[in-house]
């Protein structure tokens, strides 16, 4: 961001991509873009990558980025833009701030586009938590009846003592006691698997 174009750079629109409109003034339709474009990398290409970066919240490579789908739409744009002088200003900030929010409107659609491995949440393991819940439903198949309903209540609807009481039309004590045994046999059958360390 220097503010030297030179052809052949990402930052020089090629002129094989414009339309030739015919002027009885032009003797080259892409003059006055390529001018404008330059004129608008030297004149606000530092302040636009500024604005683009606070709006990612530091990411000022993407702001590069940013600025440069900003100059293609300035370049795009080029007569229209080119006898605005200082109107131009406004236009290329909002231009910047549309693009941002598309940034960020695209990126909720694709939330884990750019979340670091180490932010994943360790839970996301499949290959353990399939494990872990086939070891648990074979160690409930090993459980009666009263011991999978209390613990199904309990633990798995988390309903309260008074709720499960309710449920069961027994009282809270009954349920506490029956969910003291429950998981006492859910942890042998586990530790009979060897899931569980005895």
């Amino acid at each position: 961001m220097n503010g030297i174009i030179e052809a052949g750079t990402p930052f020089a629109p090629s002129r094989a991509h414009t339309r030739h409109v015919p002027s009885d003034t032009d003797t080259d339709p892409g003059t006055d873009c390529d001018d404008l474009v330059r004129d608008v990398y030297d004149r606000y290409g530092p302040l636009l990558v500024r604005y683009a970066t606070r709006l990612l919240d530091g990411d000022w490579h993407k702001a590069e980025d940013i600025i440069q789908e900003t100059a293609v739409r300035a370049w795009k744009h080029g007569r229209s833009l080119g006898d605005r002088g200082e109107h131009v200003r406004p236009w290329l900030y909002a231009v910047t701030r549309n693009l941002v929010i598309d940034h960020h409107r695209a990126r909720r659609t694709r939330p884990l586009e750019l979340v670091p491995v180490e932010d994943l949440d360790a839970s996301w393991d499949s290959t353990e938590s399939t494990l872990t819940t086939h070891a648990v439903l074979g160690a409930l198949r090993e459980l009666n009846e009263q011991q999978r309903t209390v613990i199904r209540l309990m633990y798995y609807l988390e309903c309260s003592v008074a709720q499960a009481a309710e449920y069961l039309d027994v009282p809270p004590g009954t349920v506490k006691s029956r969910a003291f045994y429950a998981v006492r046999a859910l942890r042998k059958a586990l530790e009979k698997q060897g899931v569980l360390a005895g």
